[in-house]
């Protein structure tokens, strides 16, 4: 995997380039941003260039060095990332355990989740997290000598779900280096990573990627029309693996829509109407026997929406790509009920359901509740 094949940050790869060529390169060193950013190709791209810089450009050691990268088997390159027990390890899970599984998810795509890194291996259920026994695991092999004489590479994947025994010892190794070995933490959550070791790293923020990044390599690697992937690009808002789940997910707008025009009528009605909150709860109870995913994904449908409503209230036309296929719904009629003196209460309730969702909240309780909610904030007057 080289730069070249990295969506967008031209001006970090330059960064990360110069900063090898100056052989100014830090022992420890934290990538922070977005995963669907391209954290992950951004550290093996770095990597990369790091464990092939010894050997000449186009040498075939350089040629073999590459190669293996990009396969994922140089064996000065380690992986660290969340796992739990499974059917076949039962107990002190470690990255190794799952080796093989991680290079064919890091190569199917490299901008993946975290919760589909689990759901991969059929764990998604439980918490992925790096434990002690992952630490002694990453002591001894940064204690060896590099096998290609140059330097290694830890990578450290979403490092913020470190446990505490793990992180301490983590810090001991940022703080009493091996030569020529260089840590790469990988975080969306820099806040979780505790203090002592994020003062000791080189930190790097990778952005969110720009709409016209994301369009071009959709219309370059998937075939689809410029229309579309402009608009795929502009819902993903920085987010390439979100793109690509757009992508996937086209079928269910149809069904997606149903149940959100569906819901905000209802909710609208069921303002001092009793059988409109008897038909409140039947929808919940059809929300609530869909599956996990599918009820975050809606959730995130319905906030894209009210997003777009919003705009359309405050004439940001511009920014529109909303197109409802049933043709009694009508985004412009709808969207003087979504303003600024709601929004953020809509906003933050869609979002307080998807986190309960994601941890296994009582479904029915949790949209039952949400289309109470609703109710209310739908009639809510915006301030003049």
């Amino acid at each position: 995997m080289d730069f070249s094949e990295i969506i967008g940050h031209q001006h970090i790869k330059s960064h990360l380039l110069k900063s090898i060529e100056n052989g100014r390169v830090p022992h420890a060193q934290l990538f922070s941003g977005v995963n669907g950013s391209g954290l992950l190709p951004l550290a093996i791209a770095y990597a990369s260039e790091l464990l092939c810089n010894q050997y000449e450009k186009g040498s075939p050691y350089y040629i073999s060095c590459k190669n293996k990268v990009s396969k994922l088997i140089h064996p000065d390159l380690h992986f660290v990332y969340p796992v739990n027990t499974s059917d076949d390890v039962k107990k002190n899970a470690v990255s190794d355990n799952y080796a093989e599984g991680w290079r064919n998810f890091v190569l199917n795509n490299p901008y993946a989740s975290l919760f589909e890194w689990l759901q991969s291996l059929g764990i998604e259920k439980k918490q992925g997290n790096i434990s002690k026994f992952e630490a002694e695991n990453i002591s001894k092999k940064l204690s060896l000598k590099a096998f290609e004489g140059g330097y290694k590479v830890m990578i450290i994947w979403m490092a913020d779900n470190m446990n505490g025994e793990c992180a301490n010892k983590i810090l001991k190794l940022i703080e009493e280096p091996s030569d020529k070995t260089v840590l790469l933490l990988l975080t969306e959550k820099e806040q979780q990573i505790i203090t002592t070791i994020r003062s000791r790293c080189q930190k790097l923020t990778i952005p969110l990627l720009s709409e016209t990044d994301i369009a071009d390599n959709l219309v370059k690697n998937h075939q689809i029309k410029e229309s579309l992937a402009f608009k795929t690009a502009r819902r993903s808002r920085g987010d390439y693996n979100k793109a690509l789940q757009l992508l996937e997910e086209t079928g269910e707008d149809e069904i997606f829509e149903k149940w959100f025009i569906s819901w905000v009528r209802t909710a609208f009605r069921a303002k001092g109407n009793k059988a409109a909150i008897n038909n409140l709860l039947d929808w919940s109870d059809e929300l609530a026997g869909q599956g996990r995913e599918t009820q975050k994904k809606f959730l995130f449908y319905c906030i894209e929406v009210f997003r777009q409503a919003l705009l359309k209230n405050y004439n940001a036309d511009t920014l529109l790509f909303f197109e409802a296929k049933d043709e009694s719904f009508s985004l412009p009629k709808f969207a003087p009920f979504v303003h600024q003196n709601n929004i953020f209460e809509i906003n933050s309730a869609l979002e307080d359901a998807s986190y309960h969702i994601e941890r296994n909240g009582n479904a029915k309780i949790i949209f039952t509740d949400l289309s109470i909610k609703l109710t209310r904030l739908i009639h809510k007057p915006e301030l003049v």
